[in-house]
């Protein structure tokens, strides 16, 4: 395990040196967490758009604060001990799948307030025995806004933008899992089966996914500021070190069928995100999902943990102590 977690501070360091020159400005470490030590009360920080750290006395409670569920008739969610480090809390949310009965859970809120520029940090656990990919975050807008998710599609531009936050990787190589980012804009490419499934948007070298540990996450997602212009962009950190920014100029390999990776060296200048054409269109929802189609061959059962989600017009940054 620590070497794996020697690796995982390479790569980061490694991706923190390719991410492109702009992105000087962007803050790392604490950000308005720095405010709220253990997180405690940063639900009421003016920037704070949504916060949940799934305490209270019930799973009822968390269902009635998000709005929208999937599964929960099945006891796919749960209440479990256990939290981040740092965290003033003492439950976190387990999310377990089982194969041949359900694919997960989820669950979804429409946030308050609609914005252009957003951020959304998270806390996740992922078992390494236990492991199963393509489980993550959505985040993004739907006009007109919704209290359920509409899952994902080929945006037109003014009716929804968004971003998928997820590990991926493949069983059977010994490689440990990476984080990426799919993008679903106007201009995202088709996959060659002939349905969009999001285009894959990942670092130079790979982010690690954390297995057995608490790992902080947090994407930013900037809309571009006018319907005809393509300055868009994108940024993602891990435990609050910035380990991808991709926005217009950054040096971006080929397009695959699905995606790009950042360019190590050489490459094309990406010409920056179009995420919408009608400033109507803005981020409005959060939606968290653990979506299990291609279940761990060697576990019937997977499961994952969240905690302390916190979406907001500034930088959050890790739990402060």
């Amino acid at each position: 395990m620590a070497i794996l977690m020697d690796v995982f501070l390479a790569v980061v360091v490694c991706a923190l040196a390719l991410v492109p020159a702009e992105a000087a400005a962007l803050p790392d470490g604490y950000g308005i967490s720095a405010r709220y030590p253990g997180d405690q009360g940063i639900a009421k920080d003016p920037a704070v758009l949504f916060a949940e750290d799934f305490e209270g006395t019930s799973l009822e409670r968390v269902r009635q604060h998000w709005g929208g569920q999937t599964n929960n008739e099945q006891g796919v969610l749960s209440l479990s001990s256990g939290v981040p480090a740092g965290s003033a809390g003492k439950y976190s949310l387990e999310i377990t799948a089982t194969r041949g009965q359900n694919q997960g859970g989820s669950l979804y809120v429409q946030l308050p307030r609609a914005v252009d520029t957003a951020f959304a940090r998270f806390y996740v656990k992922y078992d390494s025995k236990h492991f199963a990919y393509h489980c993550g975050i959505h985040f993004g807008g739907y006009n007109p806004p919704t209290a359920w998710p509409q899952g994902d599609r080929h945006p037109r531009g003014d009716d929804c933008m968004m971003v998928e936050i997820m590990p991926v990787g493949a069983y059977g190589k010994p490689e440990p899992p990476a984080w990426e980012i799919a993008g679903f804009w106007p201009e995202m490419k088709i996959s060659v089966d002939g349905n969009y499934w999001g285009n894959s948007l990942s670092p130079a070298r790979p982010a690690l996914v954390a297995l057995d540990r608490w790992q902080c996450v947090e994407v930013m997602f900037r809309s571009n500021s006018a319907p005809d212009k393509s300055d868009g962009d994108l940024a993602l950190w891990l435990d609050g070190q910035l380990a991808m920014h991709i926005g217009p100029g950054v040096f971006r390999g080929p397009w695959s069928g699905m995606g790009f990776r950042l360019a190590a060296q050489g490459g094309e200048p990406f010409q920056g995100f179009q995420w919408r054409t009608s400033n109507e269109l803005k981020i409005n929802f959060l939606w968290l999902l653990y979506n299990v189609t291609n279940p761990n061959p060697a576990s019937p059962v997977s499961h994952v943990w969240y905690d302390d989600i916190v979406v907001s017009t500034q930088y959050v940054g890790p739990i402060s102590r």
